[in-house]
């Protein structure tokens, strides 16, 4: 990992935004916010994130279900130990560490599992892309609020882009399985054979899991647990602006919460420490909120969904005897 140099390139960014975001900080009003924050509504922040990571498992259940019908419980505990691994591991490892979790429980092939997540992910950019929609004409910023609209406006299109290419690449190696194969044997001939023969199959089965269920019933289920679990973490920071008082319309929290998600895009240090808070605060100041104020909701909307998940999450990898370095080992990464 240390020797990673997209490690020490998100160290730097995280290093650099944190420095910005605390220079012209008043320490002593921010602590003094942070002391006001309401323990209630707080409580409630942390209750919707665990439903949210509930409805992720729900969802993922029907994205498994073409592969095998695996236990919820397996599904929502690997779901706990792959964002606990997020928040601490760089380049958003812990989706590999989500798909091992699960493969392991469930005896499933992990680059199938994996391919599920791919979907999975998928799910998530639409339903943002909606929320973003719904952000770009419910939202109603104070005078000087524009370069924030049309920052919404830019973003939307490259994420939009990213999805649609996403798509378009997984739909060709879909009915291209047998070509797409052959032209790795082709490309990985360079390399020692013992390579070529552990890739090739991994690639074989991550194409084979790409996989939805035909039921409608199914594709509803897709649908609505998406809807939830976005709307949840919608209803999660409007809990958490609540707990410092803050009264805005849920469209700000809509807002706030597609930032986030560009956020977290960004190259950072583990825990996207500095791009969230950056994301959150510069969102919230938008609507006028002083930087005080906007930076402690920052600090405390990452702690809501970044220390209890991992505390879960470390529980549920000790119950399920799992390491890291069994992960490693797999090849899976």
């Amino acid at each position: 990992m240390f020797r990673d140099l997209r490690f020490w390139l998100g160290l730097a960014v995280s290093f650099a935004l944190i420095f910005f975001l605390f220079r012209h900080v008043d320490a002593r009003q921010l602590l003094a916010v942070l002391r006001s924050v309401d323990p209630g509504y707080l409580s409630l922040a942390v209750f919707a994130t665990f439903l949210g990571y509930f409805f992720r498992a729900l969802r993922w259940k029907y994205l498994v279900k073409p592969l095998k019908k695996a236990a919820f419980g397996n599904l929502f505990s690997a779901t706990l130990v792959g964002y606990m691994a997020n928040n601490l591991l760089p380049a958003r490892l812990g989706e590999f560490v989500r798909a091992y979790a699960l493969a392991q429980r469930e005896q499933i092939d992990g680059s199938s599992v994996f391919a599920t997540l791919v979907l999975d992910r998928l799910l998530d950019g639409f339903t943002v892309l909606l929320l973003l929609l719904i952000a770009l004409f419910g939202v109603r910023f104070p005078a000087g609020g524009e370069a924030a609209q049309k920052g919404l406006v830019v973003g939307g299109w490259v994420t939009l882009g990213i999805y649609l290419a996403a798509i378009v690449v997984l739909v060709f190696l879909k009915r291209n399985t047998t070509g797409t194969l052959r032209f790795m044997e082709t490309c990985l001939k360079p390399f020692p054979r013992r390579f070529a023969e552990r890739i090739i199959p991994l690639v074989g089965a991550f194409i084979g899991g790409i996989r939805l269920s035909t039921h409608p019933r199914d594709l509803w289920a897709l649908c609505w647990t998406s809807l939830v679990t976005w709307g949840i973490a919608t209803v999660t920071v409007d809990f958490v602006l609540r707990a410092f008082h803050i009264s805005l319309p849920l469209t700000a929290s809509v807002f706030i919460l597609v930032l986030l998600v560009f956020a977290v895009m960004v190259p950072a240090s583990p825990g996207f420490i500095g791009t969230y808070h950056a994301a959150c605060t510069y969102g919230l100041l938008a609507f006028g909120v002083e930087r005080e104020m906007a930076l402690s909701v920052a600090i405390v909307v990452h702690a809501v969904n970044f220390f209890p998940v991992i505390a879960a999450g470390l529980l549920c990898l000790w119950r399920g005897r799992i390491t890291l370095s069994g992960i490693e080992e797999t090849g899976i990464r």
